[in-house]
């Protein structure tokens, strides 16, 4: 399947955004994030972008006071999804301008709306930004 989750932390171990792919209950969704948070928070700058966690490998990035966290099957390319996970960032600060926790808060809808342009079912199907960000300025013009 390749992505099992996505996860968007801030510096203090909030989730502000979580989509996950794969059935879990509440209660394991938030021992997971619990989990993964503050193994990857703990980490320094000159470690790897890359956690073995359960039967996950986590990739993760630092933007700014974000933390986007994503989890994979083992057999997954990592640095493909790094390069996702920027893919994501830069379409972001394209539709926010400089993307921030504040704007991840207040336009949440956009957000997962952008993830479910890119993801279908753990397998990313677009990268091309316009392609992305054209159906949520429609709806902005809409509205």
């Amino acid at each position: 399947m390749g992505i099992r989750f996505i996860l968007m932390v801030n510096k203090q171990g909030q989730t502000r955004l979580a989509q996950y792919y794969e059935y879990l209950t509440l209660e394991e969704r938030r021992a997971l994030e619990g989990e993964i948070v503050r193994k990857c928070l703990a980490r320094n700058e000159q470690q790897c972008s890359f956690v073995e966690h359960r039967n996950y490998k986590i990739v993760y990035r630092r933007y700014a006071s974000l933390f986007f966290l994503v989890g994979v099957d083992n057999e997954e390319n990592e640095l493909a999804i790094l390069e996702f996970i920027h893919l994501l960032v830069e379409t972001m600060d394209r539709h926010f301008g400089n993307v921030c926790e504040l704007d991840i808060m207040f336009h949440l809808e956009k957000a997962h709306f952008m993830l479910e342009e890119m993801v279908m079912n753990g397998c990313v199907v677009e990268t091309s930004k316009s392609n992305i960000l054209a159906p949520i300025q429609l709806m902005d013009k809409a509205s």
